[in-house]
């Protein structure tokens, strides 16, 4: 179910994300150092701007995982707001007639 609140109560996995950013950065280092000295300066820039994005990204992980649980709701919090009533019934419709139901099938 889908309420409009979901950026609000949106949750993420902070220590997962941590552990492939940090997986994400030693890549992004071995990469630049292996194409520096294979005299691949393009690819070697490639990787050396992946390393600064990995680099920023793991900041703003460690930034969320020190902000505490204020940040990242628990266990106990639902997801989403329950609705305070369910579905519309027939009177919510002005001038629709209630719905008579499936039609029944008539075998013998």
């Amino acid at each position: 179910m889908r309420t409009g609140s979901e950026p609000v109560t949106a949750r993420s996995a902070l220590r997962a994300r941590f552990w492939l950013s940090m997986w994400g950065l030693v890549w992004a280092i071995f990469g630049t150092a292996a194409f520096a000295l294979a005299g691949r300066p393009g690819w070697a820039a490639a990787c050396g701007v992946l390393w600064l994005v990995v680099t920023v990204d793991t900041a703003m992980i460690l930034r969320h995982l020190r902000q505490g649980p204020h940040y990242q709701p628990g266990r106990d919090v639902p997801p989403y707001r329950p609705p305070d009533a369910g579905p519309p019934g027939p009177s919510s419709y002005p001038g629709s007639r209630p719905y008579p139901g499936p039609p029944r099938h008539r075998h013998p």
